[in-house]
């Protein structure tokens, strides 16, 4: 089985991260492995990573940044570290496991068949069979923003949002990642506005011929998350700021694009990872085994 190495942004999560589940999944799937992201968390999430890692370090490994960046940042520079482990894919996973882990060698299987995916995003469809529980609200609110992105990216995507998705590890995703996102909220849409502003400047595949949705069997809803309703205005906001920045007729960001087009914009080869940090910025930190000091 292809190896991949999955992200976990964490944030005071210790109340929510369910080690044990962690544990039971690692056993029986040799050829995935954690890397978790503490983003300056203020409660014992630390102290359960350390723990986690003190059961088997190669599995499960941490990076802790003793400051709080957000879980853009976070995803970013936990990508980047794992493409510096040659991994087959690299992806990221919500930490409270809304998507049950047992999902990812599904995700790893589409890449598998099908060598010109670059990456399988979760959807979060409410199917026959299927047990995706979502409140009224948010599924309410997701469907509005889903639909409102989709006129923005020029294709639909029926759920942008949902925290599981999976990479192949070539200059494609290296380059996706590189440069820090600007928006806070809806990071996995700027991922999206860079690939379709490439493709219009460069030429490439599109969205369409790059992107897997993948029809969940399982999401739910669990408590203690961070995002509340009014956090869909910024969303909105953010929206707009995407829009501008990569989108709008005539204009698209030229360091992004620039990676992008020098990458190939094929998800063809695998890659050990970037050979330098973005310029201007320091390179991510390397997977801890303690405490940082």
């Amino acid at each position: 089985m292809s190896r991949a190495i999955v992200v976990v942004p964490c944030y005071n999560e210790a109340n929510r991260l369910d080690a044990v589940r962690f544990q039971e999944f690692s056993a029986s799937h040799a050829a995935i492995e954690f890397l978790f992201l503490n983003d300056g968390s203020t409660d014992g999430t630390l102290g359960v990573l350390e723990r986690l890692h003190a059961v088997d370090s190669t599995r499960f490994r941490f990076v802790h940044l003793s400051r709080n960046s957000g879980k853009a940042e976070a995803v970013r520079r936990g990508i980047l570290v794992a493409l510096d482990e040659s991994p087959d894919y690299v992806g990221f996973w919500d930490a409270d496991l809304a998507t049950p882990l047992d999902e990812i060698p599904h995700f790893c299987r589409v890449l598998d068949e099908h060598p010109m995916l670059g990456m399988v995003i979760g959807s979060r469809l409410r199917l026959l069979g299927h047990q995706i529980d979502r409140r009224p609200l948010r599924q309410a609110l997701g469907r509005l923003f889903a639909n409102m992105a989709g006129i923005l990216l020029g294709v639909g995507i029926y759920d942008t949002q949902c925290g599981a998705k999976l990479f192949r590890a070539n200059q494609t995703c290296a380059a996706l990642f590189a440069e820090p996102f600007r928006a806070r909220w809806i990071f996995d849409v700027e991922m999206f506005a860079r690939l379709v502003a490439a493709s219009r400047q460069f030429g490439g595949p599109g969205l369409e011929h790059l992107v897997y949705e993948y029809p969940l069997d399982r999401w739910r809803d669990v408590a203690g998350s961070k995002l509340r309703p009014h956090d869909f205005v910024w969303s909105l906001a953010e929206l707009v700021r995407i829009y501008w920045t990569y989108l709008r007729p005539g204009f698209a960001s030229p360091a992004v694009t620039a990676r992008l087009a020098g990458a190939g914009h094929l998800p063809s080869a695998t890659i050990r990872g970037p050979k330098a940090p973005p310029p201007g910025k320091a390179g991510p930190p390397a997977p801890a085994k303690r405490r940082a000091a």
